[in-house]
């Protein structure tokens, strides 16, 4: 049976604007898609009436089912829920129940709410309020001849908690029984052609499958999706299918699902009772960064040495000043000297330096803009490797960083 079909319109014109990334359109993909709910269409619209009952009838005439998120507040540029109730045909209506939940709000931080507010108050007749417990404005169900429309609020709590506690339980009276499943295979070091070259026909072997390449600037994820099956034959599919992608991308395949690369590293050393220090030049500290930010990364974590300047890789890291006027920073060499000065300053099993020119400026013929020397020391072995990335200098340094956390899994492996 096929799964409940669903329209999305984001109202807002700062999410025109750009000044608002519209996260509530993900968390709302993936959670309906979890309940088997599919969304079918996205847009975007001005706080402007006319785009705001366009976009609405629209989905309805194609779908019979709209949810909408923002414009539900007490000021002029809020107006969905006038727009909305005028298309259904639905005249708004005093609502003392949600008025008094209102005020009860108000007291409750020691506020008092101005006239603006009794607006949030006004439901749709025919409409179900749906209690809002962390905001003043109540979400609505719209059932009409036109189709349902479900509008919750553009802030991002409380669209989700109305969600979760108030739209699911009612959407899962009209489940089909059936689920969108998606798992996720990460993997980096591999170009997405040449992953797409590698799975090949495999594509249509995995059918009722569906394949996705998702390239970011730290590698590709691998996101397969089973449409429309019973939750327990989606999990079995998926498995296998992940296990089939996984022997294809092989030693570039390093973790499943949402998974940091620096939390597989970790886990490898702390399997391996092994403790891990960084000397960091071009990345400024964002590798430590990157590895501390996995909670419990204090029991394998020792520290690490940003040495940005020449002066403190030789007085921190113990670089000899000759190495340095001989190769320059950005060297094999230099890389080398980093990683081992690392390793000693710390007493650590594993060791890694990045040093590196992350641009705009500062690149030659020898060493452009994105070149990027790695050292690695894993039990006093000491190796080098390089990469010239491309992209902004945020973008090169980003890609440094998921290097050298790709180069310490291959050597831990």
């Amino acid at each position: 049976m096929p799964s409940l079909n669903i329209e999305l319109v984001t109202i807002g014109t700062e999410l025109l604007l750009g000044f608002t990334i519209d996260t509530n359109a993900a968390f709302l993909g993936q959670v309906l898609s979890a309940a088997g709910v599919r969304i079918v269409r996205r847009t975007s619209v001005a706080d402007e009436p006319g785009q705001i009952r366009a976009a609405v009838a629209e989905a309805l005439a194609r779908s019979g089912f709209a949810i909408t998120t923002g414009g539900l507040g007490p000021t002029r540029d809020d107006m969905s829920k006038h727009v909305v109730a005028e298309l259904l045909g639905m005249p708004l209506q005093f609502d003392d129940v949600v008025w008094q939940a209102v005020l009860t709000r108000y007291q409750r931080f020691g506020r008092r709410p101005v006239a603006s507010n009794r607006s949030q108050a006004m439901v749709p007749a025919g409409g179900v309020a749906l209690p809002n417990q962390w905001g003043t404005a109540p979400g609505l169900w719209l059932d009409s001849p036109l189709g349902t429309v479900i509008m919750l609020p553009g802030v991002p709590l409380e669209m989700r908690m109305l969600m979760e506690h108030e739209v699911l339980p009612r959407l899962a009276a009209r489940a089909t029984g059936t689920a969108i499943r998606s798992a996720t295979l990460r993997t980096c070091g591999i170009p997405e052609s040449t992953l797409a070259e590698r799975i090949g026909d495999l594509e249509d072997a995995l059918a009722p499958l569906t394949l996705a390449y998702l390239p970011s600037v730290t590698g590709v994820d691998l996101r397969l999706t089973a449409w429309d099956v019973v939750a327990a034959d989606a999990a079995t599919l998926l498995r296998a299918g992940i296990d089939r992608l996984r022997a294809i991308a092989a030693d570039w395949a390093y973790a499943e699902g949402d998974t940091d690369l620096a939390a597989v590293v970790l886990d490898q050393a702390r399997a391996s009772a092994r403790r891990l220090a960084v000397a960091e030049s071009c990345t400024g500290g964002l590798l430590g960064g990157r590895i501390t930010n996995v909670a419990g990364s204090s029991d394998v974590f020792l520290g690490g040495v940003v040495a940005y300047d020449d002066r403190v890789k030789q007085e921190l890291l113990e670089v000899p000043a000759a190495l340095l006027a001989a190769h320059g920073a950005v060297s094999a060499e230099v890389a080398a000297a980093m990683v081992a000065g690392a390793t000693a300053r710390f007493g650590s099993g594993i060791a890694v330096s990045v040093t590196g020119i992350a641009g705009p400026g500062g690149g030659t013929a020898e060493k452009p803009v994105g070149t990027v020397w790695f050292g690695f020391s894993c039990d006093g072995r000491v190796d080098t490797q390089t990469s010239v990335f491309g992209g902004t200098r945020a973008e090169i340094r980003e890609r440094a960083v998921q290097g050298a956390l790709m180069g310490l899994w291959q050597r831990l492996q």
